[in-house]
């Protein structure tokens, strides 16, 4: 059934249930008119592959506040990270509720706790959750952003739910702030989210692709590479990671919401594009060596089909990485139709004509990323959501036998990755139910609230 006939069909039937119950009629038409012009994800709803992974295996908590983020959109009178705009009493509620629902705990800490104790049992530490000297990396995605605030730049973390998250971790993680250290290798670390962090927590460490200013400049592991599973992919094993990830026994991959011109979306997974270091980029490298053009080609959904490789599958189940990473963190307190452009509003409920103002979360790299591409997917505003936007899941969920047959072993040894976790296709964009929400599987679960 096309997603018109679904359209159709729920109106005339009256099925439209839980948050499509927010749409005005207004947006049952545009979405009717548009539906056969969306991306069209061609595989059967509520059919999961790969394991589940998690505390609650599977489960994808989702927080909306639409009072989260009323910004007017003019640049002039200023921009959508200040405080005036963007709610930090909201966000840092968003971010304590939505870690709880995730986790099944009653307290701040003792969601924190399950997250560090999880990854540890899975890593075949023990029961134990974190200790001082255990260094943890909180890896942002600052593409767009400037040094200096400016207005008209394009979407990157919110400062809100930066310093809410790196206060969870220092008040009720327990992290010292030594221990503690938020990067992105490839951009700059904006004063918009240094400024409030660093004078509330001096002793975090911010690094960023130049340093100065309070930041200290990332340096590359020359011990630690990528090894693609295409060996083909230009500087296959001399592609490095940084050090402060290297180093760092957790992360907490916190993304962004955004559709992207060549991979369709940009979310946790391809956040490690600004993870990767190479050497004799040139003396024309604007990012000096971290650099992740030489991926792009295995992420064009446009030009490669269902079933080859793609670089993403690396970067999830590097043990530097995904291996370490006990949370996914999607802020998408706004959200953007390119990698490129300012945040726009949505028309989907429970955003519509408004800002997205949500947060996501999750311990299973896939679902997390599967439930993100069914949101971008499902927006008439995401135009760039288009071409074989899940390959990268479908090889990910089956990394120890993708449909691609491609033999993933980022960290270059001989033992390949198992499942990175579990994909599915909710059954329609207005229930945005999954298997385990059903009672049918053991896929995908998507709590709200």
């Amino acid at each position: 059934m096309s997603r018109r006939d679904f359209l159709k069909g729920a109106l005339a039937a009256g099925t439209c249930h839980a948050l499509s119950s927010l749409a005005p009629p207004a947006w049952i038409a545009a979405a009717e008119e548009d539906a056969a012009a969306r991306w069209a994800h061609g595989e059967p709803a509520n059919q999961p592959m790969g394991t589940a992974r998690g505390i609650h295996p599977g489960r994808v908590a989702w927080v909306h506040d639409p009072g989260a983020a009323h910004w007017d959109g003019d640049v002039q009178g200023g921009g959508w990270y200040e405080d005036r705009f963007t709610d930090p009493v909201r966000a840092d509620r968003m971010l304590r509720q939505t870690l709880k629902a995730l986790t099944g705990a009653m307290s701040d800490a003792e969601a924190w706790k399950r997250l560090f104790r999880h990854s540890n049992e899975c890593r075949g530490r023990g029961a134990a959750g974190y200790q001082p000297g255990e260094k943890v990396v909180v890896k942002l995605n600052l593409n767009c952003c400037k040094r200096r605030t400016d207005p008209g730049q394009g979407f990157y973390n919110t400062p809100q739910l930066t310093i809410a998250l790196v206060r969870q971790l220092i008040q009720q993680a327990g992290v010292r702030q030594a221990d503690l250290v938020v990067y992105d290798a490839s951009r700059f670390v904006p004063d918009s989210i240094f400024d409030p962090c660093h004078a509330e927590f001096p002793g975090i460490r911010f690094e960023d692709r130049d340093g100065g200013e309070g930041r200290f400049k990332v340096e590359p592991d020359f011990k630690t590479a990528l090894y693609f599973g295409d060996p083909a992919t230009p500087d296959h094993g001399k592609t490095y990671l940084p050090k402060c990830a290297t180093a760092a026994v957790y992360q907490i991959n916190a993304a962004v919401l955004k559709a992207h011109s060549l991979a369709g979306v940009t979310l946790c997974a391809k956040n490690h594009f600004g993870s990767v270091y190479r050497e004799n980029t040139g003396p024309s490298d604007g990012h000096r060596g971290w650099n992740p053009s030489h991926l792009h080609l295995s992420i064009n959904v446009a030009q490669r089909p269902m079933g080859t490789y793609n670089a993403l599958v690396d970067l999830m189940g590097h043990p530097d990485l995904g291996g370490k990473t006990i949370l996914y963190l999607l802020d998408a307190l706004y959200a953007a139709p390119h990698q490129s452009v300012r945040p726009e509003k949505w028309q989907s409920p429970p955003a519509v004509n408004d800002w997205t103002s949500s947060v996501l979360a999750s311990q299973d790299a896939v679902a997390i990323e599967s439930v993100a591409v069914d949101l971008l997917g499902a927006e008439a505003s995401a135009s760039a959501v288009a071409g074989a936007v899940d390959n990268y899941l479908h090889e990910a969920a089956l990394a120890q036998k993708p449909p691609s047959g491609t033999r993933y072993a980022p960290a270059g040894d001989a033992k390949p990755l198992a499942s990175l976790g579990v994909h599915e296709h909710w059954n329609d964009p207005q229930r945005r139910q999954y298997t385990r929400n059903l009672g049918t599987g053991e896929g995908i679960e998507l709590v709200t609230g």
